[in-house]
């Protein structure tokens, strides 16, 4: 039985952090059955962060480490007419994807135009979870933006930055529908993850205002959505 840990559904999308979601896509593309969990506890986490797999009686943390098991195990035959330099942009994407998440993160807990929203929506969507918990996450994420470099950039170049990121993904998506062609890849995971992280969320940041106004990176999210059975928007 596969398991997957990750953060708490936000805005209707089942995580609401770009990674965890990256995984579900990638499992509901594979057609696999399994149980998903929502935590805010990275206690039981490989390296202490979130999203992680069980499958039996094997923990795997990191969405590329899980995407790569659940390949080798299963047979999974999503990226097999992939070429060498397709296999190769594969990497390139993801890489910037890695870069983009530190803005949309920043995004979210850094600025303080963003911050009250999405606390808000948090609190509305899981009463559950304490406010002053959010408050001590938040302090944390700062010491965390600031260790990694976004943290020392102004808000309009911490998102030029991932405006440049975004931009570099709908330039080799194209026409799509999918970053290959006609079907989709894992990497197309990796991509809905983050894209649909910005576009469904109803939080008016600049990364939200550039993706609406990408056609193909809004279809991109209907597609995906629809090859995984989901209606056009959460």
């Amino acid at each position: 039985m596969i398991t997957l840990y990750s953060y708490p559904q936000l805005f209707g999308l089942e995580d609401n952090n770009p990674f965890g979601l990256k995984v579900f896509a990638f499992l509901k593309l594979a057609g696999l059955p399994f149980e998903h969990k929502h935590v805010l506890d990275t206690s039981a986490a490989p390296r202490g962060q979130l999203p992680y797999l069980v499958d039996d009686e094997e923990t795997i943390g990191d969405s590329d480490a899980i995407v790569a098991h659940l390949k080798r195990k299963f047979a999974l035959a999503l990226d097999d007419a992939q070429t060498r330099a397709q296999r190769d942009l594969d990497l390139l994407v993801r890489r910037t994807l890695d870069d983009l998440y530190w803005v949309m993160s920043y995004s979210r807990w850094r600025d303080d135009r963003y911050w009250p929203r999405f606390r808000d929506a948090l609190l509305e969507a899981h009463p559950d979870i304490d406010s002053q918990v959010l408050e001590t996450a938040r302090k944390y994420n700062f010491e965390r933006y600031r260790y990694q470099g976004i943290g020392r950039y102004e808000p309009d170049a911490a998102y030029a930055r991932g405006i440049e990121d975004l931009q570099a993904v709908a330039n080799l998506l194209g026409d799509g529908p999918f970053m290959f062609g006609a079907e989709p890849a894992s990497i197309d995971a990796a991509v809905y993850g983050f894209v649909a992280n910005i576009y469904f969320y109803d939080i008016d940041t600049p990364l939200k205002r550039f993706v609406a106004a990408q056609d193909n990176l809004v279809k991109h999210c209907h597609a995906m959505r629809e090859r995984m059975g989901q209606s056009p928007a959460p």
